[in-house]
């Protein structure tokens, strides 16, 4: 299996509903660094799993439509708890939704697996892989 992994970083306000959060249920800001790694089982006839600057400007097209908001008052996260995992998901997702666009190009084509993982501090992160 190979891979390739992309990072960048996203800052968002949000608050998280319901006791287990205790003062995360108040609004609050979070920075994430954002990894999201490309994997195959083989590579092109370029020797490629990705375009890495593909793969770069789409998560850093998708991290745009998420920083520097209030993610409470996305319309497109209406009635979504935002926790890391959550995001991680619907960074996830995105990317998924790009690549079968063709935003990442050919090469792109025998992706087998996307995964994103958003560290929230040196001590903790959470990931989430899905099919493309």
């Amino acid at each position: 299996m190979y891979s390739v992994t992309v990072r960048d970083h996203m800052m968002i306000a949000h608050s998280l509903p319901g006791e287990v959060f205790g003062p995360a249920q108040k609004l609050h800001g979070a920075t994430y660094l954002v990894d999201a790694t490309f994997r195959a089982q083989a590579l092109d006839d370029d020797g490629l799993v990705v375009d890495i600057g593909r793969a770069s400007e789409a998560l850093g097209g998708v991290l745009g439509e998420l920083t520097y908001r209030n993610l409470d008052d996305d319309p497109t996260l209406e009635g979504v708890t935002t926790t890391t995992e959550r995001l991680a998901e619907v960074v996830a997702d995105r990317l998924a939704a790009r690549l079968r666009a063709g935003e990442l190009g050919a090469s792109a084509e025998q992706i087998s697996t996307i995964a994103v993982t958003l560290h929230e501090s040196h001590i903790a992160w959470a990931s989430y892989e899905r099919a493309p």
